[in-house]
């Protein structure tokens, strides 16, 4: 295992423990010497978490898990599925990394993390580390659901309120950071990438190990779109799934679109977005750090970066949970909007198979 910066593009064969950012303060990420030896991977069939794809992670003395992943893909139409992340243990998406990123905190005898968080990231670190024996520190924005904020106080005690975003937040992080504590924000460190990464081993496997046509994906901090492309290029070197790689695409609520404005502009970096506001919590993250990957990826894979007026989340996330069956949070109403409007304007066609998401369970009356 090694590192390469997805900047500078430097490799690390070793590096400082725990691992953190490149020294060009960009994120890392991981590199495996048997990505192009098929013999490597195998599937554990008697594993119905994301560790039965234990071959192609990181390799952990003890996994800190609560049982995430393997969760369930189904159809909504002849070609379009959707992938349901509220079954996850702590409600959504955000426990794939953390039970990746705490195993190899605790691997390398991590004792305090801290983190911001618009809401969900918080309560999946604060469990996976109340169960890892890891003292949790969680900065969140004053302006959290107060079910949020319960939630994450069912797993640790140490939580902060400052401002209006996850941005305000962070900069309060930095002030109060202890130098013992370990810093495991979106990217800051390269694990929780490769839990997310998983999605896409899934995907590929319950479509019967092939690639779909069009991935949709509500993008805040970006990890689940760079986790999934990071799969399928995985998958594709190993010779395991054949054909092309998906078109990527990622939506963002118009109250918080820094990835779609850079995306319009056909800039590699994203600015940040001044004042952003939106219900849709998970995707009220106003400076990605990882702009420049999800950018990347979006122009390698042919995509697309596409807003959702905010004003119709209320209504596009109740029509997605009544066709779904599911409680979603409004991030799934952006992601149905995107897909409605790429199918309306021809973007996707009738005969291509998109996969779409419901990231995390709304822990709030709408």
């Amino acid at each position: 295992m090694y590192y390469v910066c997805t900047s500078c593009k430097s490799r690390f064969d070793t590096i400082e423990k725990p691992v953190w950012l490149c020294r060009c303060g960009k994120p890392l990420s991981v590199r495996y010497i048997w990505e192009q030896n098929k013999l490597h991977f195998s599937v554990n069939m008697d594993e119905e978490t994301l560790w039965r794809y234990e071959s192609v992670l990181p390799k952990v003395k003890k996994r800190i898990s609560l049982g995430e992943g393997f969760t369930p893909l189904f159809p909504i139409a002849e070609t379009v599925f959707v992938k349901n992340e509220t079954v996850n243990p702590t409600g959504s998406f955000k426990d794939r990394g953390m039970s990746l990123a705490i195993s190899m905190a605790k691997e390398q005898n991590v004792e305090n993390i801290c983190l911001p968080s618009a809401g969900n990231a918080g309560i999946s670190a604060a469990a996976y580390c109340k169960d890892a024996g890891i003292d949790c520190h969680v900065f969140l924005p004053e302006t959290i659901p107060v079910e949020y904020l319960k939630e994450t106080k069912r797993y640790t005690k140490n939580i902060t309120l400052k401002g209006n975003t996850i941005a305000d937040a962070a900069k309060e992080m930095v002030d109060q950071k202890e130098k013992t504590w370990f810093d495991i924000s979106t990217l800051k460190e390269p694990f929780r990438v490769e839990g997310k990464k998983t999605l896409g081993y899934e995907i590929a496997e319950q479509l019967g190990w092939k690639f779909p046509d069009v991935v949709v994906y509500e993008t805040g901090g970006g990890t689940g779109l760079i986790g999934m492309w990071k799969a399928f290029s995985e998958l594709k070197s190993l010779g395991i799934v054949k054909g092309s790689l998906p078109r990527m695409v990622s939506a963002q609520s118009s109250g918080c679109a820094p990835v779609v404005e850079a995306f319009q502009k056909l800039s590699n970096i994203t600015d940040f977005w001044e004042d952003s506001s939106t219900i849709a919590l998970g995707l009220n993250v106003p400076g990605p750090l990882g702009g420049h990957w999800i950018l990347d990826i979006l122009y390698q894979s042919n995509g697309m970066a596409i807003e959702v007026p905010e004003k119709n989340l209320l209504p596009l996330t109740k029509e997605f949970n009544e066709i779904t069956s599911m409680n979603s949070g409004p991030e799934g109403g952006v992601v149905w909007g995107a897909y409605k409007t790429l199918k309306n304007v021809g973007w996707i066609s009738e005969k291509e198979s998109v996969v779409l998401f419901a990231t995390g369970i709304e822990r709030c009356k709408l």
